[in-house]
């Protein structure tokens, strides 16, 4: 053989060669491991249960927040009513007023029945 078939041959057999040589798979892991997944997804857990307690905790604040409001109404209006009541009983009660009653209903007064009062 030749030179030339020589190299021919060698080429050959080292492409022979080469072809089975593939390289190993390599098996990429990921950069995060399960335990870190689950810690993950336990904090996104507690982080979602906490928003959502602390917006109804919220709500029933407002909630409660406009009850107390309505009540405060509530009563500053019954206070005023009260106030009226009591300023009518005043003038209502009044000695003038008694004794001008007493006169439409028939009734005079007698001073010498009259107790003072007077300390």
């Amino acid at each position: 053989m030749s030179n030339l078939a020589h190299k021919i041959q060698r080429q050959h057999e080292e492409r022979r060669q080469e072809a089975p040589k593939k390289s190993p798979v390599i098996k990429k892991r990921s950069k995060i491991t399960l335990g870190e997944k689950v810690l993950g997804y336990m904090f996104i857990g507690v982080l979602a249960f906490g928003s959502i307690h602390i917006i109804s905790n919220n709500n029933t604040i407002y909630q409660v927040n406009n009850e107390i409001q309505m009540l405060e109404g509530s009563v500053a209006t019954q206070i005023n009513k009260n106030r009226e009541l009591e300023l009518l009983v005043a003038e209502e009660s009044s000695y003038e007023r008694i004794l001008e009653k007493a006169k439409n209903l028939g009734l005079s007064l007698n001073e010498n029945n009259v107790k003072n009062v007077r300390n």
